[in-house]
């Protein structure tokens, strides 16, 4: 989930899926233009998480890598957490406010359904760009669409929608500035194989506590 989140960053800030279409449609006419398909800096950014779970701490040390100050909100301080990996604990307005990257990492909840709406979501800069792995209904996905069409932030990269399969006539989908994916963020063969061993071993587990007690 981790490693997704970062692919969607990355393809959002440097225009990755863009520009695979530019060449692929013949358009690359010029060689080097100082122009071309300008994205946004990575390194030494700030990175913002909602939500310091293990997907979270996951996401945040893989941006240790990129030099990032990182900013994260919870509904629970993770003080133990904040030495070890650099991060520093804020409101979800100055969050929002001071990140040029926002990762949301949280459970869906009747807390957090909503929780990035029209309000939230012009707290940002104009030049960030938000990153949904966790919930589709954790955003409102109509103001998200207004975001990104008249420019209230640079783009998006989500993983998950409001309604899935999302309406391939959905407006969100017409948009270059937004990334998305299918719901692929554990779909790696790792990651899927750790999966059915953890259902394995579960299932072994309890057939063999059954036995135990019919014996």
């Amino acid at each position: 989930m981790a490693d997704h989140t970062w692919a969607l960053l990355l393809a959002v800030a440097r225009r990755i899926v863009e520009a695979d279409s530019y060449v692929r449609r013949g358009e690359w006419k010029i060689a080097w233009a100082p122009t071309m398909m300008l994205g946004y800096d990575v390194y030494g950014k700030v990175l913002g998480i909602i939500g310091l779970g293990r997907i979270g701490q996951a996401v945040a040390r893989r941006a240790k890598g990129f030099n990032m100050r990182i900013l994260y909100y919870d509904i629970i301080r993770r003080e133990g957490l904040e030495k070890e990996l650099g991060v520093e604990y804020v409101p979800l307005e100055r969050l929002l406010m001071e990140s040029d990257y926002v990762s949301i990492h949280v459970p869906l909840t009747p807390e957090t359904r909503g929780l990035i709406g029209e309000r939230e979501l012009r707290l940002m800069k104009k030049t960030a760009i938000l990153v949904n792995t966790s919930r589709g209904p954790v955003i409102d996905q109509k103001a998200l669409f207004r975001a990104l069409k008249e420019g209230w932030i640079a783009g998006a990269g989500l993983d998950v929608f409001e309604k899935e399969p999302i309406d391939p006539n959905d407006p969100l989908l017409k948009l270059e500035n937004v990334v998305v994916t299918p719901h692929i963020g554990s779909a790696s063969h790792d990651t899927r194989n750790k999966m059915a061993e953890l259902t394995a071993t579960g299932i072994i587990k309890v057939l063999r506590e059954r036995c135990l007690k019919t014996f």
